[in-house]
């Protein structure tokens, strides 16, 4: 939670508020740091940890077995989202009589953070980590309903984290909800009780407009809003088009969820359509502002390699061009055994958290168990373009670059080359570009140069 910020400051009948060094089960209470209509968040000292936190309460004079249930859902609902871009709680308990739930403590909030100035880069860097938290619990079926600048808490680095599941809903496909929400920044039709993923998509594009263009967007949400000159002057058109259709009134047009959302920014990233176009530079320039071939060999790539091997995610440590089925970043040669990234594909494994359609037995990318649930329903895939060869599979149909048949576990011997190179790793034998990567991306084999 935040450690800073403004928050509400109204007085509820009855509350009783911890005071600042009182103790507090093994915590000591530092300060408030907010109130809302249905809790309180304090700062807090764990004397067993030696570290700071922030401790959400209840307002003791709403306390019913409902709300207690509320504050369990909420609970329930972020311990189950394991991400880095998602706050995870650290306790969650009856502590002298009252349910509290315990985060890590954060420096301030965005909303906070929006009031002083941000560099173009930074808020590029934010908008990512905020469509990596809500596609990644879009993933996991949850709707968070209540997406706004005070519910991200910022922290070194700077990190980004989604907090207050307090009134997300899990989800099938479309979900009945109250209309719940935070004024202004509520999607129209989850006003009028009929929430779905696109509900977070447009809350969602509200906040990235109100980033880039300092200004929030107001009913009827008419374009071009206010602030539209700041931000032709400061993001790409491409990016425009982007929050345009993120924000638009019939949800019909928008974003399917923030999945998809996800993608459509990391293709524009991959391609430098996010910031707007530099200033033109001087004829002289001196070296050191020259553009880094690094840069430009990368975006060759991504303009010849982005769909033959479905380049959907970045590099956590380089923040190089990768694919979902990549076992190592073949920029710096990082290990990525557990995939945090985006997906194509609907659902998750959980051994590997790599994407897997519903139909799968087993995963493609990790020699894991069965799953659980397997839908009967044939789910249609175009990427399933290539034969497994075993005799007894059912489907034998199998993608580019995948390590295990999804229908009998057999592991495959094909060895998969990249289309449009001759060269193949050494150890695996599969295909490698020379030309760009110094490793091999399926078993992490440093490469010679070309």
């Amino acid at each position: 939670m935040r450690r800073a910020g403004a928050g509400l400051r109204m007085r509820v009948p009855g509350e009783a508020r911890l005071k600042a060094g009182r103790k507090f089960g093994k915590y000591r209470i530092r300060r408030r740091l907010a109130q809302g209509g249905f809790a309180s968040v304090y700062e807090a000292f764990d004397s067993i940890e030696g570290c700071r936190v922030a401790i959400k309460l209840p307002h003791p004079q709403l306390v019913n077995p409902h709300m207690l249930e509320e504050f369990r859902k909420e609970a329930r609902v972020a311990s189950g989202l394991d991400h880095p871009q998602i706050l995870p709680i650290k306790n969650a308990q009856f502590i002298d009589g009252q349910f509290a739930i315990v985060y890590p403590l954060g420096e301030c909030t965005l909303a906070d953070r929006m009031q002083r100035r941000l560099a173009a880069d930074t808020r590029a860097e934010l908008a990512r980590q905020m469509l990596a938290a809500v596609a990644y619990a879009h993933s996991h079926r949850v709707i968070h309903c209540d997406l706004k600048p005070e519910n991200f808490i910022l922290f070194p680095g700077p990190r980004l984290r989604l907090t207050d599941f307090g009134i997300a809903r899990l989800a099938r496909r479309t979900v009945m909800a109250s209309g719940s929400g935070t004024v202004g920044y509520v999607a129209p039709e989850q006003a009028m009780g009929r929430t779905s993923f696109r509900s977070d998509v447009f809350s969602l594009g509200l906040i990235l407009y109100q980033l880039f263009a300092g200004v929030l967007p107001e009913w009827p949400y008419t374009w071009p809003p206010p602030g539209i000159e700041r931000l032709r002057r400061t993001v790409h058109p491409a990016f425009m088009a982007f929050l345009r259709r993120a924000i638009h009134v019939d949800q019909r047009r928008r974003f399917g969820h923030a999945i998809e959302m996800a993608l459509a920014f990391e293709r524009l990233r991959l391609r430098g359509r996010v910031l707007g176009p530099a200033p033109r530079p001087s004829r002289r320039r001196p070296p050191s502002a020259r553009r880094d071939w690094r840069l430009l060999r990368r975006r060759q790539f991504v303009r010849l390699y982005r769909k033959p091997l479905a380049l959907v995610d970045a590099c956590s440590r380089c923040d190089g061009p990768v694919a979902e089925g990549m076992l190592a970043c073949p920029w710096c040669g990082v290990r990525r055994a557990n995939y945090r990234g985006a997906s194509r594909r609907p659902e998750r494994c959980p051994r590997c958290r790599r994407g897997r359609n519903p139909d799968w037995r087993f995963c493609a990318w990790c020699y894991g168990p069965a799953f659980r649930s397997v839908s009967a329903r044939r789910h249609r895939d175009p990427t399933l373009s290539e034969r497994c060869g075993g005799a007894g599979c059912p489907r034998k149909q199998v993608a580019p670059f995948m390590r295990y048949c999804p229908w009998c576990h057999r592991k495959l011997r094909q060895r998969w080359k990249v289309p449009g190179s001759k060269h193949h790793c050494g150890r695996c034998g599969w295909g490698v570009l020379r030309e760009y990567w110094s490793f091999c991306p399926w078993c992490g084999k440093e490469q010679p140069k070309p």
